[in-house]
């Protein structure tokens, strides 16, 4: 095989582009991944990974904040070094970039460097990349390969998508912003104006409001965080409420009016009422759209809608040979999502028996705002529309021990099944950590787990991780520490 001829070339080294690639490559394939910019893609170098570094730095600013809570004593006022907190992030970014390089490396895969683009079925041309050079932390690896015409039998979209822009709401950079600035201010804001509450507004949200900023949050939609159950949705909105943020809904920004250093937001409440807020920076989280331009599907009649790639479950597009996964295959635009729509992607590639179809409906989504928010598979509306006959339990933080030693107490655990066949339907959380404990959940559901195999799972004194088996209880009428 040529030196520029593989299995299966991968463009975008995002989660779902360079998981794939170490798949592939574990299942003997020639393997290449074709990346502009850098490793990692959006999630590792601007999304998942960073934010969540900036979060901790939040949490630490609240716990101090609130150690006299705790017994403890902190001479002086708490502040944050703006600098600091982004350089940690950026740090923290460069680390797992680093690594993914390693695993190219170590799988054997090769890495090229540029902006790809589809001339034909099974081509790819590798050109210079439009976008600026990477950061000084997120060199471009040793040893990857350059401009050039490749080929290969399959061929994978794995672009990811970028923030969506209202129109005379553009970001610019300086006074509104989208994630990308938000992420790396050169300045604390006194004051901020969110547009958007889904998981990236709401997280910045909650970060800036940590960090001392006055934050409003403005949200189309009847609940902030509009596709949690919308109990769950409730309390977030009072504990955030309580943080000092200011929220509204059914409300959007008709427009924005410019300052020397300054944003004026009109927003337009659902009776027709606008007032007016002036702001340091506005930040856009109005949603994503998929990287479907410059890519050459149009002249290969690739199918697309809503600006995504169309796909059937494995990945597969209307044209022989070339298949699309993550956030441009279309929602949810999830990380984790991604990365096993790309494995099983892959493995049908490869020919793998008993390989299905990934089933949406089993996709967790978690929220790192404070209080976090976790949920999988259908809220209680939801369930009911769906015709459903149900059993709704839930169990409070507050009943619960560890959750008390924590100074963490508020919070909820929401459980719905099926009253016939015990099945679970969803789980929807708020409250400290439970990020990590909705895994609990997802895999019941993958194993369809019955409620009498949940309750008569024995959980680990003293966890946060018990409410989820009391959840369970109440939702049968046997709750037993509430």
């Amino acid at each position: 095989m040529a030196d520029t001829a593989y299995d299966v070339i991968i463009i975008g080294s995002g989660p779902g582009g360079y998981v794939t690639a170490i798949r592939s490559a574990q299942l003997g394939l020639k393997t290449a991944i074709v990346e502009r910019e850098h490793l990692g893609g959006i999630c590792l170098n601007w999304g998942c990974i960073p934010t969540k570094a900036l979060l901790r730095s939040a949490e630490m600013m609240d716990h101090a904040n609130h150690a006299k809570h705790y017994g403890l004593k902190l001479e002086g006022k708490m502040s944050a070094d703006v600098k600091d907190v982004v350089a940690r992030s950026r740090g923290v970014s460069a680390r797992l970039n680093g690594g993914v390089g390693f695993l190219m490396k170590k799988n054997k895969i090769d890495v090229i460097w540029g902006e790809a683009k589809l001339t034909k079925p099974g081509e790819v041309v590798v050109g210079k990349s439009t976008k600026p050079a990477v950061e000084p932390q997120h060199p471009v690896p040793k040893g990857v390969k350059g401009e050039g015409t490749y080929t290969a039998k399959h061929i994978i979209v794995a672009t990811g998508a970028r923030p969506r822009a209202l129109p005379g709401i553009e970001p610019d950079g300086k006074l509104i912003w989208t994630y990308f600035e938000a992420m790396k201010p050169d300045f604390m804001p006194k004051s901020l104006v969110v547009m958007g509450s889904g998981a990236i507004g709401i997280e910045f949200a909650s970060f800036y409001r940590s960090m001392g900023v006055d934050v409003t949050v403005v949200e189309v939609m009847k609940n902030v965080m509009p596709v949690e159950d919308a109990e769950i949705s409730g309390i977030a909105r009072k504990a955030l409420e309580k943080r000092g943020m200011k929220i509204l809904t059914e409300a959007k920004v008709a427009k924005v009016e410019k300052g020397a250093n300054s944003i004026t937001a009109h927003v337009e409440t659902k009776d027709g009422k606008v007032q007016t807020i002036t702001a340091d920076r506005l930040i856009s989280a109005v949603g994503v759209v998929g990287n479907i331009e410059n890519l050459g599907l149009e002249a290969l009649g690739v199918k697309t809608d809503h600006g995504c790639v169309m796909i059937d479950g494995y990945g597969k597009t209307n044209v022989p040979g070339l298949y699309a996964i993550g956030d441009v295959a279309g929602p949810p635009m999830l990380a984790h999502k991604a990365e096993h729509e790309g494995v099983v992607c892959i493995e049908k590639i490869a020919g793998l028996p008993n390989v299905h179809p990934m089933d949406k409906g089993k996709i967790p989504g978690c929220t790192y705002c404070n209080p976090q928010v976790a949920s999988v598979g259908l809220t209680e509306a939801a369930a009911k529309e769906a015709g459903r006959d149900i059993r709704v339990g839930r169990f409070s933080f507050g009943a619960n021990g560890k959750a008390i030693a924590l100074g963490e107490d508020n919070g909820l655990i929401k459980t719905i099944f099926d009253k016939k066949t015990g099945e679970l339907l969803g789980a929807h959380m708020v409250g400290t950590e439970v990020t990590e404990l909705i895994q609990g959940f997802v895999v019941a559901m993958n194993l369809e787990t019955t409620e009498e195999d949940l309750m008569h799972t024995i959980f680990p004194h003293p966890t946060l991780s018990e409410m989820m088996k009391e959840s369970v209880l109440d939702a049968y009428g046997r709750a037993l520490n509430a």
